[in-house]
């Protein structure tokens, strides 16, 4: 969805470059690129009551969704 909030060039516009760097040279940054955007897509419709989602559940997703982006952060910061 082109419209989904919170995409990661939203997040970290000046760090484009950077992701796709390393989104070539490291597997696990990679997946973690393809699993934020599997959850974010799903947060979105949950949030847009297109699969609308019980609560918990759809904060249990923004949880998950958190702490992926977290991690991305990480490795943008120390590489």
């Amino acid at each position: 969805m082109s419209n989904t909030p919170h995409t990661l060039g939203e997040d970290f516009p000046y760090e484009i470059d950077k992701v796709h760097s390393l989104k070539v040279v490291n597997i696990h940054f990679a997946k973690l690129l393809e699993d934020y955007d599997q959850v974010n897509d799903k947060v979105h419709r949950a949030e847009t009551n297109v699969e609308p989602l019980e609560h918990f559940a759809e904060v249990h997703l923004r949880k998950q969704r958190a702490h992926i982006k977290d991690e991305i952060a990480y490795m943008l910061h120390h590489s």
